[in-house]
């Protein structure tokens, strides 16, 4: 028979558990990082000591249960998160797989392989295009760069009115923002972009 625990000792127990602090130190930076915000910043916004938020992201100090909410909020974050953070997982995309779009103007073709996770900015793509038309691009949103490095082939990349030739190995940005084209030299051009967005 199943002995019953008086709820005083029951709380006592589950307060004693050990707070993991070098998770929640982890997802503090990260999360900090991603938003692009300074520790005085992240501190300021939370109603916290700029010392008590250095602490936390060293993975010391005993952070209350209202101050890791306010940093939750301010974060944008699930306090789930900080408690028990997502375990990293594998994403594969084999080389003929993924959403793939074709281009209508030239032999061109762009597979989705990530789009950007929540408070990332930027979406990366596999291009596989052949010689003959040139791949136009009309220009993006504001502030996107666009980053291209070439795997195989030739290719000539970049603004319209100023492309660059690329050789295996080779990597331009240029803003996405303006007139671009990608133009295959020889056959089976395959390449990776990266569309930055602001």
């Amino acid at each position: 028979m199943a002995q019953e625990v008086p709820a005083a000792t029951s709380a006592a127990s589950a307060a004693s558990a050990k707070v993991p602090m070098d998770s929640i130190a982890a997802v503090l930076r990260r999360e900090r990082g991603r938003a692009g915000l300074s520790l005085t910043e992240v501190a300021r916004r939370a109603g916290i000591a700029k010392s008590t938020l250095s602490q936390l992201e060293s993975g010391s100090g005993n952070p209350s249960l209202e101050t890791l909410w306010s940093l939750c909020v301010t974060l944008d974050v699930p306090p789930s998160r900080l408690l028990d953070p997502p375990r990293p997982r594998v994403h594969v995309i084999r080389a003929d797989e993924g959403v793939t779009l074709a281009s209508a103007q030239a032999d061109y073709q762009a597979a989705m392989l990530s789009a950007g996770p929540p408070g990332a900015r930027r979406d990366i793509y596999r291009l596989t295009a052949e010689p003959g038309a040139v791949r136009a691009s009309d220009p993006h949103m504001p502030g996107v760069v666009e980053h291209v490095v070439l795997a195989t082939g030739r290719a000539r990349v970049g603004l319209a009115d100023d492309p660059v030739e690329l050789r295996p190995g080779d990597y331009v940005a240029y803003p996405g923002d303006l007139p671009h084209i990608f133009e295959a030299l020889e056959p089976s051009t395959r390449a990776v972009l990266i569309s930055e967005h602001n």
